[in-house]
């Protein structure tokens, strides 16, 4: 019997060639080791990563690392996961966390999909934060776009009952979608009736104040995961 062909995997994000600083790169080498978690397909133990017991938020798409650094530093008592794929990001993300002393942040370079199959057990996290994730605005490219379907069921199942998932964008028509898709899964459900107001936890970013000035719009989305029957 002919097996189907194999389905190509989309990924949401494309890495690029882009221009790496010599402080990025030697902080990318040298304090990776102290604060990186290499990727596994085995679930990891957070508990023997950060050395105790904590609530745990996974953060998806990090950027340079300022608002990661801001929330987990305003946030002792919590320990979070931040996901990256680019050098240049994670590079100044460690640099951050090396400079404020922070021991409840860890970072994975590696494709966030693969790392919440493998390396988060379900019904373990309090939370996920999505922020701002490249909304691939070109029609052709939506099916990039990380929130999608079969996204937000793997990331449901990996939310403690009463966890949350916090994503933002400044792209309503990715808002739209988000709300769709983050609507349309069983395990979620919306914490209020459409958009929600920025929990006080998520920094305004200085990109974001800009786009307000100038009128564009910032909308929030913050779903739960159900209570198990």
């Amino acid at each position: 019997m002919n097996q189907p062909p194999q389905q190509r995997l989309i990924r949401s994000y494309v890495l690029r060639q882009g221009r790496v600083s010599n402080a990025q790169r030697r902080a990318r080498d040298t304090l990776m080791p102290r604060y990186g978690l290499e990727f596994s397909d085995t679930p990891a133990d957070l508990d023997a990563v950060f050395g105790r017991k904590a609530p745990r938020i996974v953060e998806i798409g990090c950027g340079m690392g300022e608002t990661t650094v801001a929330i987990a530093a305003a946030h002792p008592d919590t320990d979070y996961l931040g996901i990256e794929v680019h050098t240049p990001g994670v590079g100044s993300l460690l640099k951050q966390i090396e400079a404020a002393g922070l021991g409840n942040l860890r970072v994975i370079q590696h494709d966030a999909v693969a790392v919440l199959q493998g390396m988060i057990a379900p019904d373990s996290l309090d939370g996920i934060h999505i922020f701002f994730p490249d909304p691939w605005p070109k029609k052709r490219h939506h099916k990039r776009r990380l929130i999608q379907p079969p996204f937000a069921t793997l990331a449901a199942s990996r939310l403690k009952p009463g966890g949350y998932l916090h994503a933002a964008t400044d792209w309503h028509e990715y808002a739209e979608q988000m709300l769709a898709v983050l609507g349309a899964e069983p395990l979620l459900e919306n914490t209020v009736a459409a958009y929600a107001p920025r929990p006080a936890y998520r920094p305004q970013t200085k990109f974001e104040t800009r786009g307000l000035k100038l009128g564009h719009g910032v909308w929030d989305l913050v779903f739960r995961r159900r209570p198990q029957a």
